[in-house]
């Protein structure tokens, strides 16, 4: 399983992925103290989600996408914003400037950079004074309502996965990806903020959600099928044809190392 599997369900991605809370854009461009006009790379633009609020900002954007299919949202997206470019390419094998950018953005998509490379390419495409803001959606703790109903059906058609109470923690793991950053021995860590909301989701759309996910994705057709025609019957005959979705975005802001 890799990033582009997602490209195959580019608009579904588009429609029901949930974005990110308006606060966070604020705090980034707060918190980074980026320049008006200043330069920012984004690294797996998506559908341009993320990209949108810098672009309405007048930020010069390059945006690194490798699937297809997203990037051809992405750009019907942004046709009025001249300041946007995008660059068929992963980060990895991008060929960008050096010593160039004064913002890198990477919106739930670093961890499928390769660690070994993605750090040390960031530290060098940034300025002197450069940041990194990388921000991940999580599901908070504990499952309750229809999350914790559900597991049953997950429980009896994919036996193998794990029961997500049993997974790593959210603060576990953003320990971790603080370690990560550490660790590269080129950022410190400036701030780790946490907000909390919540989408609603219609049947339809918490299925088109679902398919937008790389463990879901990556089912044998026949057993995704039935778990989502059980999931469909469960939303709608015990929650009214409404999913309330929680979410916990957690944002990193990192200064380079000089």
């Amino acid at each position: 399983m890799d990033s582009l599997s997602f490209d195959l369900f580019a608009q579904n991605y588009e429609d029901v992925r949930p974005g990110y809370p308006d606060e966070m854009y604020v705090d980034i461009i707060n918190l980074t103290q980026i320049p008006q006009k200043g330069y920012i790379l984004e690294i797996g633009s998506g559908t341009g989600q993320a990209t949108l609020p810098f672009a309405k900002q007048g930020y010069l954007i390059t945006c690194l996408e490798p699937g297809g299919n997203l990037l051809h949202i992405a750009e019907q997206k942004m046709k009025t914003y001249s300041n946007v470019t995008f660059l068929n390419s992963t980060f990895e094998e991008s060929s960008i400037k050096k010593n160039f950018y004064d913002l890198i953005i990477s919106a739930t998509a670093f961890h499928w950079v390769d660690q070994k490379i993605g750090y040390q390419k960031s530290f060098d495409s940034l300025k002197l004074d450069g940041k990194i803001a990388f921000f991940w959606n999580k599901h908070p703790e504990p499952y309750t309502g229809f999350h914790e109903k559900v597991q049953e059906i997950y429980r009896k058609i994919v036996p193998e996965w794990p029961d997500p109470n049993t997974k790593q923690s959210t603060n576990d793991w953003i320990n971790e990806t603080k370690k990560k950053i550490v660790k590269s021995n080129l950022f410190n860590i400036l701030k780790i903020k946490k907000y909390s909301w919540f989408r609603n989701y219609t049947t339809k759309d918490y299925i088109k959600l679902l398919s937008t996910y790389s463990d879901h994705i990556s089912l044998e057709e026949h057993r995704r099928m039935r778990l989502f025609n059980e999931i469909k019957s469960l939303i709608d005959n015990d929650f009214n044809g409404i999913v309330k979705r929680p979410y916990l975005t957690v944002l990193f802001i990192a200064k380079k190392n000089t």
